[in-house]
C-alpha cells in the first residue's frame, strides 16, 4: 500500500519528530510512504480567520499536489478535517475543483483512522512503559473518531492508560483563537493541565500538534514534569 504524508505546518516547523515517527510507524507496518515536497499549509488558519478566498487558493494547491496520491495520511485531526470537511465546502460552487476536492477528501485519513479502518490494526507492536493519559482533540469529533486513539493506546505493551477528567474538553488552542482571545485560551489550557497533573501520569498524548504545543507550553510554565507526546511517538516505540 502506498500513502502520501500530509505533514502539517506545525509538524514541519515545531514537531518534526512527529512526522518522522509517523513515517517509521507506517513503514514498520508495511506501508510505502511518499512525501510530496510542494505541499504547503492546508489553509486552515486562513479559513478559521475568515479569509475564505485565500483558503480556497491553498485548497486548490493542496489538491493539485496530492492529485496522484493513492491515499493521504495526516498526523493531525485538524488538518485532516480541513481537507475532508472544508475543502468540498469551500469549492462547492466551482465545477472544476469541487469534484477534485471530494476525491481528495475521500482518500485522506487522520493517522488513527488509517491504522484502524484501513489497515485494520489496533495492535501495532508498540511498547511504552509509562502511565499515560489522553487528551481528545476537538476536530476528531467532526471526523467521528471518538475512540480510535484510545483503542490503539490500550494495545501498547506496558502502557497504563489513565482516564483524564473532561478529556474531550478543548485545550484552548483553536488556531487563531489562542491569538485573538489569549486570556480565554490561557484559562482553558490551565484548566486542562490541572486535570493532567491530577491524573498522576508521565505523559499526556494527543493527536494534534496545536494541542501539543499549547498543552506542553502550559505544563512547562507550571514546572510540570509531564511530557506532551503525539500518538505517533507512542505507537512508533517498539
Amino acid at each position: 500500500m502506498n500513502v502520501s504524508l500530509l505533514v502539517t505546518c506545525l509538524g514541519d516547523a515545531i514537531f518534526p519528530q512527529v512526522g518522522i515517527a509517523t513515517v517509521r510507524l507506517l513503514r514498520r507496518l508495511g506501508v510505502s510512504v511518499q512525501f510530496p515536497t510542494a505541499q504547503t499549509c492546508c489553509g486552515q488558519p486562513h479559513f478559521n480567520s475568515g479569509f475564505h478566498r485565500e483558503a480556497a487558493q491553498l485548497a486548490r494547491h493542496t489538491i493539485e499536489v496530492f492529485s496522484s496520491s493513492e491515499r493521504v495520511v495526516a498526523p493531525s485531526g485538524s488538518c485532516a478535517a480541513m481537507v475532508k470537511l472544508e475543502y468540498p465546502h469551500l469549492l462547492k460552487d466551482d465545477p472544476l475543483w469541487y469534484p477534485r476536492a471530494v476525491e481528495l477528501a475521500q482518500k485522506t485519513y487522520e493517522l488513527s483512522e488509517f491504522l484502524i479502518h484501513v489497515l485494520g490494526r489496533e495492535d501495532v507492536g508498540a511498547r511504552f512503559p509509562a502511565r499515560v493519559t489522553y487528551h481528545m482533540a476537538c476536530h476528531l469529533r467532526g471526523l467521528k473518531l471518538l475512540t480510535e486513539p484510545e483503542q490503539l493506546l490500550r494495545q501498547v505493551r506496558e502502557l497504563t492508560l489513565v482516564p483524564l477528567e473532561r478529556a474531550d474538553e478543548c485545550c484552548g488552542f483553536g488556531g487563531s483563537f489562542s491569538v485573538r482571545y489569549g486570556n480565554i485560551s490561557g484559562a482553558m489550557v490551565n484548566d486542562k493541565c490541572g486535570f493532567i497533573e491530577a491524573a498522576n501520569v508521565d505523559a499526556v498524548v494527543a493527536t494534534d500538534a496545536g494541542c501539543l504545543m499549547n498543552i506542553a507550553g502550559c505544563l512547562r510554565r507550571r514546572g510540570s514534569k509531564v511530557r506532551a507526546l503525539h500518538l505517533a511517538e507512542i505507537l512508533e516505540s517498539a
